[in-house]
C-alpha cells in the first residue's frame, strides 16, 4: 500500500468513454481514487451506488473529485455506469492489466484484481490519505470516505 506523503505514481488510462485520463489532469485539485475489484459484482455495485447517493456531493463540496478504478475494460465501465445510473468517472486499469493498482499497492496478485482501496491525492500530487479494506468483499462505507474529506 502506498504511504501518505509519497508522490502519487503517474498514470494514463482510459475512462468509460475511451478518453485518456492521466493523474496530471488533476494537478491543482484533490482526487480520491476508489480502487475496486470488478464491475457488476454485487459488492462493487453497492459501493459505487452508495458513494453516488451518499458522499459524492460532500466530496465535491470539499473540492475532491471522486473516480473509480478497476481492471475492467472501458466498455464494461460504460455499461456498468449506465446500469447503476452514476456519473462517477470510471478508469480502466485493463492493459497492462493492473499496472496502476500495482503502482499504488492495491493489486492482489493471483486474483488479478485491485483490493478496495481509497487513495486521496492532494493538489500537488502527494498522497494525503489512504484506506485499504481488509478484503475485497468489504467496501469502505461513507463514514470512511468522509475521513478523506477531513484529511
Amino acid at each position: 500500500m502506498i504511504a501518505v506523503g509519497d508522490a502519487a505514481p503517474d498514470f494514463t488510462v482510459k475512462d468509460q468513454d475511451g478518453e485518456e485520463v492521466s493523474l496530471a489532469d488533476f494537478k491543482g485539485r484533490k482526487v480520491l481514487i476508489a480502487f475496486y475489484p470488478l464491475d457488476f459484482s454485487p459488492v462493487c455495485s453497492d459501493q459505487l451506488a452508495l458513494y453516488q447517493e451518499g458522499v459524492k456531493g460532500e466530496l465535491a463540496d470539499a473540492g475532491i473529485t471522486l473516480v473509480g478504478l478497476s481492471v475492467d475494460s472501458p466498455f464494461a465501465h460504460k455499461a456498468f455506469q449506465e446500469k447503476l445510473g452514476i456519473d462517477t468517472v470510471l478508469l480502466s486499469d485493463f492493459e497492462p492489466k493492473g499496472a496502476t493498482a500495482k503502482a499504488y499497492g492495491s493489486y492482489i496478485d493471483g486474483a488479478g484484481i485491485a483490493n478496495r482501496t481509497l487513495v486521496l491525492i492532494d493538489e500537488d500530487g502527494k498522497v494525503a490519505w489512504t484506506y485499504e479494506s481488509p478484503s475485497p468483499g468489504e467496501f469502505p462505507g461513507p463514514d470512511i470516505v468522509r475521513q478523506a474529506i477531513s484529511a
